[in-house]
């Protein structure tokens, strides 16, 4: 199973009890620790964590910084947690805009990791935005077509699949967002074209192990049918199984 989660609400949790919004920030990295412990412990073969959208570097600078110091603390804290579980870590996004002193160390983590066997991979969203890494592979089968390696009616779903940032795992099953918001905010928009969402009233520092199980039985009964009609879906799962 691929989770996928839009982590947001850390600015009006800490707003709501007199706090800055870096503390917000904090006990927000502290809750995504905790989901990936989780989430590891309950088989998920692979998660995406919406950590920094590439349109949130329009924040404050303060604020920004401030963001990726904590990026830089949990790469330094959580290493040997990770190791130790066989988490696989990747990054997704323009990562030229994340600071060195954040992006030397995840860098240096993604290579530690991509070398060992891997039970899960925590897929890290940052500086992350779907509709232009969808345009980067536009301009990339631009590319294959100018220099004869393939023809433009070649072009399917899967050649623009294959050239997205996430290709290297499947689509996510279930995209959970927290906070109340009803959107995807340019997260996964075209690998989350089937996906099941599931969304929290709980603000993202607030979020529990106890809501992540409610999420995920809510996800258990539903029925995927991928255009089909209910009886096409039950016929196959019977045929399956």
């Amino acid at each position: 199973m691929h989770l996928a989660i839009i982590m947001d609400g850390n600015g009006r949790w800490a707003s709501g009890r007199g706090l800055g919004r870096t503390e917000g920030h904090r006990r927000g990295v502290e809750v995504a620790r905790e989901m990936v412990r989780a989430c590891g412990d309950r088989g998920i073969e692979a998660l995406t964590l919406y950590t920094w959208s590439r349109a949130n570097f329009q924040r404050p600078v303060g604020e920004v910084t401030a963001i990726m110091r904590l990026l830089e603390w949990f790469v330094g804290e959580c290493r040997a947690e990770l190791l130790e579980r066989g988490v696989r870590v990747r990054a997704i996004g323009d990562l030229d805009l994340v600071p060195t002193f954040a992006r030397r160390p995840l860098e240096r983590l993604i290579e530690e990791t991509a070398a060992r066997p891997a039970k899960m991979t925590l897929q890290l969203a940052i500086a992350y935005a779907a509709r232009r890494d969808v345009a980067e592979a536009a301009r990339a089968l631009a590319a294959q077509c100018r220099a004869g390696m393939i023809l433009p009616e070649e072009i399917d779903e899967a050649a623009v699949r294959a050239e997205l940032a996430t290709s290297a795992l499947p689509d996510p099953d279930l995209v959970i967002r927290t906070g109340g918001e009803r959107r995807l905010s340019d997260f996964l928009l075209l690998e989350a074209a089937y996906a099941e969402l599931w969304f929290s009233e709980l603000l993202w520092p607030a979020f529990t192990v106890d809501e992540l199980d409610r999420a995920l039985d809510d996800y258990r009964g539903r029925q995927r049918r991928y255009g089909k009609t209910p009886e096409q879906t039950q016929d196959a799962r019977a045929q399956g199984g």
